[in-house]
């Protein structure tokens, strides 16, 4: 199995908000980042579709985080990959 990442991923342990109208507004932690994503940990059963866009805001930051748009790129039995996306 090859590995088509692009960017380095780095163990990181942080609180997120994430919207989805397929399972509202939850609370995740996450697994890793990098610069292209994030993983988060996630029930199976409230994984949105692969190609759905989600927002997401980190929390427990000093101030406001800004609200960031991510794609669903790839699900696991404990959560999913969430792509950045640019904003253009």
């Amino acid at each position: 199995m090859s590995d088509k990442r692009q960017f380095v991923r780095t163990p990181f342990a942080c609180r997120i908000k994430i919207q989805h109208e397929s399972i509202g507004e939850l609370m995740v932690k996450t697994r890793d980042i990098s610069d292209g994503g994030v993983f988060v940990i996630l029930d199976p059963d409230k994984v949105p579709p692969i190609g759905s866009i989600v927002t997401g805001q980190v929390q427990g930051m000093p101030g406001e985080a800004p609200v960031l748009d991510m794609e669903v790129v790839r699900a696991e039995p404990d959560g999913v990959g969430l792509k950045f996306l640019s904003e253009e």
